[in-house]
């Protein structure tokens, strides 16, 4: 047992490149990993890493070790799976991050049901617009909306989106109706994450810088105020599609909308879909498509 010992600390450190980020991966403290390190680089009259306050990186010797040290990893990894597959009920713990409003309206209802299906599955799921890192906090499962940035993710298309630019009637009867890109900037639009709105324009991208009274990044914020007559507001659909369809919004500069987006699921490139993860993502993959 004494050569397992510090493995695990060890890939950790050399994935994340910090004892901090190591220990929050495992659940331990930085100081049980940092005197992990320690004995396994005395064990092995080696040392594995160049500290210094700022960074944490490989030496030469730490890189060939890591390397071995993965392929066994990832071999008892493949081993688990393989036990898994062999029962006839899914079971164990599945991490999953999703983007806030997106993950409450949609994928924990499915979630959740997946979980009655299979009482045994465990689920702990972040709700952050943020981007999480998949490997440093070890999860198994993202789900993405829109253009995808990171490529070194291994990605399926769980179902589409579409952008929508609105305005309530009251604000359109008051400020009138843009029917060119150009008069955006005549408009008060209301802000999301980001101050650009994405349209196609003559078959080619087209990206406007936008300007108003409101920025936040709440899109049923947006919503509400959109609705109230503020300002227009670009979404997707899944945020104004009530809205449009009672009347309360209207949509405009339909001929340049974009094509509907991808809505993903992304899971680590050196990692094997693990039956149960699987399942979900089909399922995931089988509700969505019908929304």
């Amino acid at each position: 047992m004494m050569k397992w010992e510090g493995i695990f600390e060890f890939v950790a450190v050399a994935e994340t490149n910090s004892f901090t980020a190591a220990g929050k991966r495992l659940g331990i403290s930085t100081a049980q990993v940092s005197r992990q390190i320690s004995q396994l680089e005395n064990r092995l009259n080696t040392k594995l890493f160049y500290r210094t306050t700022r960074k944490v990186s490989l030496t030469e010797e730490g890189m060939v070790y890591y390397q071995h040290c993965r392929q066994v990893l990832n071999s008892l990894d493949e081993a688990e799976r393989a036990i898994s597959s062999l029962k006839d009920k899914p079971q164990g713990l599945i991490r999953i991050t999703a983007p806030v409003t997106y993950g409450e309206k949609f994928i924990m209802p499915i979630v959740i049901d997946f979980m009655q299906q299979y009482p045994d599955i465990e689920v702990v799921c972040e709700l952050t617009n943020q981007q999480l890192d998949l490997v440093d906090g070890g999860y198994d499962l993202a789900i993405r909306l829109g253009r995808l940035l990171n490529s070194s993710m291994m990605a399926k298309r769980l179902t589409n989106r579409r952008q929508y630019v609105c305005a309530a009637p009251s604000y359109i009867a008051k400020y009138g109706t843009p029917y060119a890109l150009s008069e955006l900037t005549q408009h008060n639009c209301l802000i999301g994450s980001q101050p650009h709105w994405h349209f196609v324009e003559k078959g080619k991208p087209k990206t406007v810088k936008v300007h108003g009274s409101l920025a936040c990044s709440s899109g049923l914020s947006l919503l509400n105020a959109a609705i109230l007559g503020l300002g227009i507001v670009q979404l997707p659909g899944y945020y104004v599609n009530d809205a449009i369809a009672e009347g309360r919004l209207v949509v405009l500069l339909a001929p340049f909308q974009q094509p509907k987006e991808g809505i993903w699921a992304l899971y680590p490139h050196n990692r094997h879909l693990s039956p149960k993860v699987r399942l979900l993502v089909d399922k995931l993959s089988q509700e969505l498509s019908l929304k």
